[in-house]
């Protein structure tokens, strides 16, 4: 089977996360340092996945009425809290440490984590790493910044709200994607920055299934990517086969996108978003589905408005105005 590629044609800067229920991804990129945010004109933008299939579909009407069926799970938490008994839930991270935040055997299937961390470090959101391990596997099948797995692509807070990934008052990160796993999950955090993190806390909730997983159940993966530039298009804008596109995801094997989150830092006049999205699955010369710009993927038009917008399944929650340092 060959492997499936979602592309974005060149724009600025761009910064992508891609979430995914496929059997293998890539290699994921090392964080930028907070150096390469240094820039004389900047515009922010930072944009929600499109997301497919049933996650969006599902309503808060649908989740209250599911509350009166019958589960067959254990639900259960780890969590970074007191184990004296006191209210000191936090953990310290020196730079350069790793602490695992999950260790469980399943099967089981992880309903929500939250993280909220305190660190004085700049652009810290950046150079925390968040991997995921699901049963026996030695290469993460998740593996990303936590800020961008979080959504906060451009290395700071800002409060959104999404069915799949919000994030609360005050630098609360959550995230509801279900994670399932066969025989074990394994969650790590390493800070990769230069100054220890004062405070980690976590509550990651699982659900302890009493019978095994159906065979065809998809495992969660989720690849960081980055590109410091992102070339421009050339003057023509012509572009028919994507050959020079930034590269949203490329994965082989059985499975389904699920979205994206991008976001961009323009150190350059003029909009970035005029890109197209273009899908090519198995091989494919020239794209199933082909788009009609960055912002039309992302379910906004007019490069925005100007607006900033966060609804249940997309949405630009950040669109900042150029500014000189």
């Amino acid at each position: 089977m060959q492997p499936a590629t979602l592309k974005v044609s060149p724009g600025s800067r761009l910064f992508g996360r891609t979430l995914g229920h496929n059997q293998k991804l890539g290699i994921i990129r090392p964080a930028p340092t907070c150096e390469d945010f240094i820039m004389s004109r900047l515009l922010l933008a930072f944009l929600l996945p499109a997301v497919a299939g049933g996650l969006a579909a599902q309503t808060a009407s649908d989740q209250l009425s599911d509350l009166p069926k019958p589960h067959d799970y254990v639900l259960k938490r780890s969590s970074s809290y007191d184990r004296t008994g006191g209210n000191a839930d936090a953990r310290r991270v020196p730079a350069g440490s790793t602490i695992t935040v999950l260790d469980e055997n399943g099967p089981g299937q992880i309903s929500h984590i939250w993280f909220t961390i305190a660190d004085r470090e700049q652009y810290h959101l950046k150079k925390i790493v968040l991997r995921m391990y699901w049963d026996d596997e030695k290469t993460p099948s998740v593996e990303a910044p936590i800020g961008d797995f979080f959504g906060l692509g451009n290395g700071e807070y800002f409060l959104y709200q999404s069915t799949p990934l919000a994030v609360g008052a005050d630098k609360a990160l959550n995230c509801f994607f279900p994670m399932p796993f066969r025989k074990h999950a394994r969650i790590i955090v390493t800070n990769e920055g230069q100054e220890q993190i004062g405070a980690l806390y976590w509550n990651i909730d699982w659900r302890a299934l009493r019978s095994p997983l159906p065979p065809d159940t998809a495992y969660f993966h989720a690849q960081y990517r980055q590109a410091m530039p992102n070339p421009a298009v050339a003057d023509a804008k012509v572009n028919l086969d994507g050959k020079n596109n930034y590269v949203w995801m490329v994965a082989a094997g059985r499975g389904h996108f699920v979205g994206v989150t991008m976001s961009v830092l323009e150190n350059a006049d003029g909009w970035w978003g005029e890109g197209d999205d273009m899908f090519f699955v198995d091989g494919e010369k020239l794209p199933s589905i082909n788009g009609t710009g960055t912002e039309d993927y992302f379910l906004g038009a007019w490069d925005f408005g100007g607006k900033s917008f966060s609804y249940e399944s997309f949405g630009a929650p950040v669109v900042g105005p150029e500014k000189k340092d």
